[in-house]
C-alpha cells in the first residue's frame, strides 16, 4: 500500500525538476531574458556537454553492469507493441475512401507517435522519479534501458527520419500528384487527367528513389550523425568503465572524477531549463 512518506519522496524528486523547467519558461514567456538565438546556445550547450556528461557519470557509477533479460525483452515487446497499434492505425487510414481515390496520405505522424509512446527522456526525469519509488535497483534498470536507447534506438530513428526526408526530397512530385488528383476526384464534373502517364513518371522515380543510390548517402548521412552524438560515446564509455572498474576494482582518479562531476551536476537542471525554454 502506498502511504504519504512515498507520496512526499516522489513529489519531493520531482518538484526540482519542474522547478527549473517553469524557471526556463518563464524566463522566455513571461520575463524575455532570452533570445531564440541564446535559448539555442543553452540547448546546445545541454546535448554536447551536460547530458554527455551526466549520462557517463550516472552509467560509470551504475555498480555491476549486469544485464536484466527480462527488462530488455519487455521494453521491446512494448516497443512492438506499439509499432502493430500505429502500423493498424495507418492500415485503416490506407483503406479510407479519400486515400483509397487517390487523395494525399502522409505518415509522419508514425514517427511521432512512435517517439512519444516508446521513446522516453528515462535519464532526465526517469532516474529521480523511479529512485524515489523503488530505490538502487530501480536505477540500474533505466540505466540499461537508456543505454539501450542510445545506442539502438535513436540511431534506428535517425534512419527513419533521413528516410522520411530522403524520400520527399526525390519524391516531391509524388504527394503534389497524390494531392491534385484527390482534389479533381471530388470536385463535380472535373476533367479526368491522364493518370497512366502520370502515374508511371512517378512510379519510375519511386523506383529509382528505393535503389542502392537513395540508401547509400542516406545511411552514410546517419553514421556521421551518430559519429557526431557525444550521447552514444557517453553510454558506451560509461558501461566500458562500470564493467572494468567492477571486474578489477578499479577507482576513477580524483581530477577526472571531479572534473566530470562538475559538469555532471549542470546535467538535470540544464536540461530541464533548456526544455521550458522551448516550451
Amino acid at each position: 500500500m502506498i502511504g504519504w512518506g512515498d507520496v512526499y519522496r516522489v513529489v519531493a524528486a520531482m518538484a526540482p525538476l519542474y522547478f527549473a523547467l517553469g524557471l526556463g519558461y518563464g524566463s522566455v514567456r513571461w520575463w524575455k531574458l532570452f533570445t531564440p538565438d541564446q535559448c539555442e546556445a543553452v540547448n546546445r550547450l545541454v546535448i554536447y556537454f551536460a547530458f554527455p556528461f551526466f549520462g557517463f557519470d550516472f552509467t560509470a557509477r551504475a555498480g555491476p553492469f549486469g544485464a536484466s533479460y527480462r527488462v530488455l525483452a519487455a521494453d521491446a515487446i512494448a516497443k512492438l507493441a506499439v509499432l502493430l497499434a500505429i502500423a493498424g492505425c495507418a492500415a485503416f487510414k490506407a483503406a479510407t475512401p479519400r486515400t483509397r481515390r487517390g487523395g494525399r496520405a502522409t505518415y509522419s505522424w508514425c514517427i511521432t507517435g512512435f517517439s512519444l509512446a516508446a521513446l522516453n527522456n528515462a535519464l532526465l526525469v526517469g532516474v529521480p522519479l523511479l529512485d524515489a519509488m523503488y530505490g538502487k535497483w530501480a536505477r540500474d534498470i533505466i540505466v540499461q534501458l537508456s543505454v539501450l536507447q542510445a545506442v539502438v534506438w535513436f540511431p534506428l530513428m535517425l534512419v527513419v527520419f533521413e528516410a522520411r526526408q530522403g524520400w520527399l526530397e526525390m519524391t516531391p512530385s509524388a504527394e503534389v500528384f497524390a494531392l491534385e488528383e484527390g482534389d479533381l476526384a471530388e470536385t463535380p464534373g472535373s476533367v479526368d487527367v491522364d493518370r497512366p502517364a502520370a502515374a508511371g513518371g512517378d512510379g519510375r522515380k519511386k523506383t529509382a528513389a528505393t535503389g542502392w543510390t537513395f540508401w547509400a548517402p542516406l545511411l552514410g548521412n546517419v553514421g556521421l550523425k551518430i559519429v557526431r552524438n557525444p550521447n552514444v560515446y557517453a553510454s558506451i564509455l560509461g558501461v566500458a568503465w562500470s564493467s572494468m572498474a567492477n571486474r578489477w576494482h578499479l577507482e576513477m582518479p580524483s581530477i577526472v572524477d571531479g572534473s566530470i562531476a562538475i559538469m555532471s551536476k549542470t546535467g538535470i537542471g540544464m536540461g530541464m531549463f533548456s526544455m521550458g525554454t522551448h516550451a
